[in-house]
């Protein structure tokens, strides 16, 4: 089940929220966590895997219960070592019940993500009999839920935070549906507030309704349907295509991608408003910034934070020594690659991050934000030609698309590349144009006037209708 989808809007959602209302306000969390494991198990649930489904939903709940344990013996430990004469033996429990919660969260995201992965380069650079690939199915959302069961344990032993006390409470935030598939990551400092006491009001409803509106339309009306011009690059081929053709591919599938991910996020924020929660933002407009630096800053801002506060910093971040701090650098980035798929494609494009932020730290980066100009066209260039290597895993396929944005090899004519552009130019400009902070202007100004009401209305109804009209297209982010 997905956000953008009719089975979603108009029977979980309404049921759940009736449920969610009608019961006393003390069961709202029991009301919120059961509705999310059935949002969970109908999302894992595969009838021609049924046993694989079974597993991946068993692993999501013993990782939320073995993960609250960690944390009530990490805590409980350091109580101890307060009381002790010898404090050192407890918190070397403290320490052993911080690796036991990590290595079982990251061992069973690496088994299941990465297996393959390293067998297929095993056998690439083995002389002996290859080893088949494993049959995995790999579990819905564990690359989000696994940074949140980690940021939760490396807080608790920090003393960030105390450990939650509540298996309830606990499961709500780790399952609770808004978010468990694509995130947002947030921290559980940031929501346990909200766990213990929340209200919603029609206004906040309201806000929650209209925020979730724009998302759909963002997902439905747009992401969708510039995703067709790059679907149709892909059947014709990359050798035939034509370099404006190319151009105009890499384009729509940056903003395809953006406005999917974006439009997820900002369901999940609706949501989250709907049933009295802050969900963080995740996106800033990041297309309009200057530098790569500024634009990692802003895009998918969550997995940006969690990066920086349990990988960058621990590592020394910027006050160390400048060879060290590159090296913080490229690990953080190598991650950040690697965590997005099992693929060189994916490690490839972390380097690139990786060497244009280097490059703007130490050279660059001052030049672009002082000359805006240079720094927009600079950033025109940049971004389509990093989610290149982002959105095509086949290195060989990779190199021919590179190659026709330099109009390097064969490819059809400039008419016809005009003439197949034909068909999405609207969905591109107004991609381009909802990229920037003039929509967000214009709705601040006019988001209570009733023609506001009416084209947010009519913009969910057109979103069902495309719905109804096509089959359900997933998120993109779903696969990471």
């Amino acid at each position: 089940m997905v956000f953008s989808s009719l089975e979603f809007l108009f029977v979980f959602l309404p049921i759940f929220l009736l449920c969610y209302y009608l019961f006393p306000k003390r069961m709202q969390n029991l009301i919120l966590l059961i509705g999310s494991m059935i949002f969970y198990i109908y999302g894992a649930y595969d009838k021609e895997q049924i046993g694989k489904s079974i597993a991946s939903i068993l692993l999501f709940l013993a990782t939320i219960v073995l993960t609250f344990t960690c944390g009530r013996f990490i805590e409980r430990q350091f109580q101890c070592a307060d009381r002790a004469e010898q404090p050192d033996r407890h918190k070397r429990f403290a320490k052993a019940w911080l690796l036991i919660g990590l290595i079982f969260n990251i061992g069973w995201l690496v088994f299941f993500k990465y297996t393959n992965f390293f067998l297929e380069n095993w056998n690439h650079i083995s002389s002996g009999e290859p080893i088949p690939p494993l049959k995995l199915l790999m579990p819905i959302g564990i690359s989000f839920y696994t940074f949140q069961t980690v940021s939760y344990l490396v807080d608790v032993y920090r003393k960030d935070i105390p450990a939650e006390k509540s298996l309830l409470r606990f499961s709500v935030v780790i399952a609770m549906f808004p978010h468990i598939i694509s995130g947002p990551i947030f921290r559980y400092r940031t929501i346990s507030p909200d766990l213990r006491e929340r209200t919603v009001t029609l206004s906040q409803f309201d806000e929650g309704l209209r925020t979730m509106t724009i998302g759909l339309g963002y997902k439905v009306l747009l992401a969708n349907q510039l995703g067709g011009l790059w679907s149709d690059l892909s059947a014709i081929g990359y050798e035939s295509i034509s370099t404006p053709l190319a151009w105009a591919g890499i384009i729509a599938y940056s903003l395809q991608l953006y406005f999917d991910f974006y439009g997820y996020s900002l369901i999940a924020i609706g949501l989250g408003h709907m049933l009295g929660f802050q969900i963080p933002d995740n996106f800033d407009h990041p297309y309009t910034t200057l530098t790569m630096t500024d634009f990692w800053r802003k895009w998918h801002m969550t997995l940006g934070a969690w990066f920086r506060d349990y990988v960058y910093i621990p590592l020394g971040g910027n006050r160390v020594r400048k060879g060290r701090h590159i090296f913080n650098l490229l690990v953080v980035w190598l991650l950040t690659g690697f965590w997005h798929g099992a693929s060189w494609n994916f490690i490839f494009w972390g380097l690139f991050l990786f060497l244009c932020i280097v490059t703007e730290k130490n050279w660059t980066g001052k030049y672009f934000r002082e000359h805006k100009t240079a720094g927009h066209v600079y950033m025109i260039l940049l971004i389509p030609i990093s989610w290149l290597m982002f959105a095509i895993s086949d290195l060989e396929q990779l190199t021919t698309y590179a190659g026709r944005l330099i109009g390097i090899g064969g490819g059809d004519n400039v008419i016809a590349g005009i003439e197949k552009v034909s068909g999405y130019w609207e969905f591109l400009l107004i991609g381009i144009l909802c990229c920037t902070n003039f929509p967000k202007i214009i709705y601040r100004k006019w988001k209570l006037a009733p023609v506001t009401s009416i084209v947010l209305l009519a913009v969910f109804w057109f979103a069902v209708y495309y719905m109804c009209m096509s089959s359900n297209d997933p998120f993109m982010y779903f696969r990471f």
